[in-house]
């Protein structure tokens, strides 16, 4: 007998409150947080007596997802499951953000989840679970009465103007929500490293790795280690700030101008790594190709990152 829980949004947290209530056959709790299963995934499926799984090397169908938890910043993987209407349970206190922000609604997701914001659910709350996402009025209505050709081009022509007026919303959000929180983030990061002399420690640090061939193919197969690639992935935030210091250490004369492209390659190895069992679901592709697809993503990158930084180091020179 399957039980329900109340999940909560935890400090700074947004949306919820989450009723889930697995059944026979949406019995899993799936974990998509970089491999193995979190504890909140875990608490989750022994508080409803579901199936805690790692939906990040092992493929889960869709129709035995009860709920997925997930720990993003702000990117695509925290809209993909809320697109679909798989509750989503975000670790992170992350509100509507990314290109799916459209589709995090507070009925459907919840984020900045702790242990103590997971709770038994009680039989009023159990009875207004909605399971299924609502037919579209258009689907509803049926097929529309026969119209005439200035109509049909009438109707065509404000369609068109609608997504690209639509398309401008969506760009301007987009800059105003993410853009450029990441640039005052970045000017901030840069004010800090260069006002608390750490920028001296960390050109010390990492000017002798950036600053030859050898060591930015070590720099990269270090960052594509299957097990620290998910780690660093999320948000592309660690190759965006040491992405930041390296050209501040190449401004400075640190290291070579002709090392730009080569290091770009070097710290991005594991850029994306966090996002592989999500764009391979965004693909439709099965479980089994999932449970194959990760590892051999994750393994393929220990090759290409340091093959990466070579052609580029190849493709540099002359340029400088």
């Amino acid at each position: 007998m399957h039980k329900a829980v109340r999940i909560s949004k935890g400090r700074g947290g947004w949306g919820g409150p989450l009723i889930i209530q697995p059944t026979d056959e949406k019995n899993m709790i799936v974990s998509v947080t970089g491999g193995g299963v979190d504890p909140i995934a875990q608490k989750i499926a022994d508080m409803t007596g579901a199936v805690a799984g790692d939906g990040f090397t092992t493929g889960i169908p869709e129709n035995r997802i009860a709920a997925v938890v997930i720990d993003c910043g702000g990117t695509a993987r925290c809209g993909v499951y809320p697109r679909k209407r798989i509750p989503t349970v975000n670790l992170m206190a992350t509100g509507p953000s990314g290109p799916l922000a459209k589709y995090i609604t507070e009925d459907i997701y919840v984020s900045g989840v702790n242990a103590e914001d997971i709770a038994p659910a009680d039989a009023q709350e159990t009875a207004g679970i909605v399971r299924e996402a609502p037919v579209p009025a258009e689907a509803r209505s049926g097929a529309g009465k026969s119209q005439d050709a200035v109509t049909r081009i009438g109707k065509g022509v404000g369609a068109v103007v609608g997504k690209f007026f639509q398309a401008g919303r969506d760009t301007i959000e987009m800059v105003i929500k993410h853009i450029l929180p990441f640039m005052a983030f970045v000017s901030m990061i840069i004010g800090i490293i260069q006002g608390s002399g750490l920028g001296d420690v960390i050109a010390r640090t990492i000017s002798p790795a950036a600053g030859s061939l050898p060591g930015m193919i070590v720099i990269s197969f270090i960052c594509a280690i299957p097990f620290i690639s998910p780690i660093l992935g999320p948000g592309a935030v660690i190759a965006q700030v040491v992405g930041v210091i390296v050209g501040e250490q190449i401004a400075k004369g640190a290291i070579r101008p002709s090392l730009a492209l080569p290091a770009l390659f070097a710290i991005d190895a594991q850029v994306g790594c966090d996002f592989i069992p999500v764009g391979l679901s965004l693909g439709e592709a099965e479980p089994d190709t999932i449970s194959a697809g990760v590892p051999a993503v994750l393994f393929s990158r220990m090759i290409t990152g340091p093959i990466a930084v070579i052609i580029a180091y190849i493709f540099s020179i002359g340029l400088y």
